[in-house]
């Protein structure tokens, strides 16, 4: 029996099993009560309210743009939804960075309005304290290394990360120093997938990639991406395991030329 087809509820502490059994992590995110029901009820077992929102939900270039308002009112529709996932939920560009005193805040109005179960934010030593004083308030956090997307002005591109024998070696000290700090886990994006067996195998709590290879302890993917809603993305590490944005189109067009041809609705259509 795996541990995760016996338990009811996902938390933390079945993450920490999870890893320890070997058995890998299935991380989704979602941003509406509609979608999340849909994939705790397949059985996944984090879904990550992502600041992803800014992109497949808003349109904007970057995920900058969101803010706290916006990821509660996204992180609340996720969790009504919810009934076994673990739901963690992204801290938004500018609610947590260089005042530690304010990413307690943005965490505890995470927690309080929305009813998620942990908080994720990006960076490494550069947030360590801010982590230490949001685990203060017993609020749980999951750290994000490698590409950074709120960081993306100061890399200039969305490219691999941790490439260079530098920063692959501040990578690995900044793993352990989130793990030290309490993090429950780390994602790892876009990083070579040799570095981040590394890290999977250096730090006892699970680390969870995308485009991170599988020498990890769990994979996340953007829900919009893995369905094909969003048909303009197209990275190495993508697996489409539907193309909804075809069918949903034909779908419409279907629906528009039924509406023009007085097809729809038909006698049984109608009171």
């Amino acid at each position: 029996m795996s541990v995760h087809s016996e338990v009811k509820k996902i938390t933390t502490h079945v993450l920490q099993e999870m890893k320890r059994s070997g058995e890998k992590i299935s991380m989704l995110t979602a941003y509406d009560f509609s979608l999340a029901g849909i994939i705790d009820d397949a059985g996944i077992d984090v879904i990550l309210v992502g600041d992803s929102a800014s992109n497949v939900m808003a349109g904007h270039e970057t995920t900058l743009p969101i803010t706290l308002d916006q990821m509660i009112y996204h992180a609340s529709s996720v969790v009504r939804a919810v009934k076994r996932a673990l739901v963690v939920v992204d801290l938004p560009f500018g609610s947590y960075q260089g005042n530690s005193k304010e990413a307690l805040q943005s965490a505890i109005r995470i927690m309080k309005e929305s009813g998620a179960h942990a908080v994720k934010l990006e960076g490494g030593r550069e947030v360590k304290e801010s982590i230490e004083r949001i685990l203060t308030a017993g609020v749980p956090v999951m750290g994000h290394l490698g590409l950074t997307p709120q960081s993306i002005y100061k890399f200039g591109t969305y490219v691999v990360r941790a490439r260079e024998e530098e920063e692959a070696k501040r990578l690995i000290e900044d793993a352990h120093i989130l793990e030290a700090a309490g993090c429950f886990a780390i994602v790892l994006e876009k990083i070579p997938a040799a570095l981040a067996a590394i890290v999977s195998q250096e730090v006892k709590i699970p680390v969870i990639g995308i485009g991170a290879g599988n020498g990890v302890d769990g994979q996340v993917l953007v829900l919009h991406d893995m369905l094909g809603i969003n048909n303009e993305f197209h990275p190495r590490f993508l697996r489409r395991y539907l193309n909804l944005y075809d069918d949903i189109k034909a779908a419409t067009a279907k629906y528009i030329t039924d509406v023009k041809s007085r097809d729809f609705p038909n006698s049984k259509e109608q009171y």
